[in-house]
């Protein structure tokens, strides 16, 4: 990292062992980090101790700082000459406002870097033992939000209601009555399967499986608290449960 130069990094889905490298080094070097709140509590602790810490978090229908709030302030400590890191959960290009703080620091003539990170796509479906794409099945994936700044988001409902077709719905826990009523309405299967991870690679991780028809009543008897992403199109491996006991006899090994 260099003294006046904001670093946007992608801190995963939560695990700190799912870190970049390059991610890892920034948080012990800078000297602000300005952080989501979905970045995990276990990956803020490997900040070094003399950081300033800002949580500049939003949450999607509730309290959130202001977006304007969020540029200005990397802007102020980049204009102190610090190294400054805007921590973003999962992979910063993904659903995280990064070409407004981009554009923010480029108008105030503030060098900027990116840092990627795994995007909770990836480690959700992990946990499940599938593959975002397969051959005869579906040749791309789509990723998606629930919701924008006007509300529930609309898509290509004709597109994501075909069989086969699969899609990775980010913030979409209180949108799940939406999409399921803009998928029925254009024609997609009833028994299509749904997939609901919540809390993706961390050690509170819960799977749902379910289907389009009882998503909205399976998803609220589940009571999801944390950040969740929901897969349209697939269903756990029948093997998927034995991954979490896999995952920790491995990291025991390991260590």
């Amino acid at each position: 990292m260099c003294p006046g130069v904001v670093a946007f990094a992608g801190s995963g889905p939560g695990d700190p062992d799912l870190l970049t490298l390059k991610v890892l080094k920034a948080l012990q070097e800078a000297d602000v980090i300005l952080f989501d709140r979905l970045v995990s509590a276990e990956i803020m602790a490997l900040a070094h101790d003399g950081a300033i810490l800002e949580n500049v978090g939003k949450e999607g229908f509730g309290p959130s700082m202001a977006q304007e709030d969020i540029c200005a302030r990397l802007v102020h400590h980049a204009r102190k000459g610090r190294k400054v890191l805007r921590l973003k959960s999962g992979d910063p290009s993904l659903f995280g406002r990064l070409d407004e703080e981009l554009t923010a620091c480029e108008t105030a003539d503030v060098g900027t870097v990116i840092l990627p990170g795994i995007t909770a796509a990836s480690a959700a479906v992990a946990a499940i033992g599938q593959s975002l794409t397969q051959r005869g099945r579906n040749s791309s994936v789509r990723f998606l939000t629930g919701h924008d700044m006007k509300g529930f988001a609309d898509h290509d409902w004709a597109q994501l209601a075909r069989p086969g077709e699969v899609a990775a719905v980010y913030m979409g826990k209180k949108s799940a009555r939406f999409v399921q009523g803009r998928m029925l309405m254009h024609g997609a299967d009833r028994a299509t399967p749904v997939t609901v991870v919540e809390n993706a690679s961390r050690a509170d991780q819960r799977v749902l499986a379910t289907t389009l028809d009882q998503l909205p009543a399976d998803l609220a008897a589940a009571d999801f608290g944390g950040p969740a992403l929901t897969f349209l199109g697939l269903a756990p491996r029948q093997h998927a449960a034995a991954l979490p006991h896999l995952r920790d006899q491995t990291q025991m090994e390991l260590a």
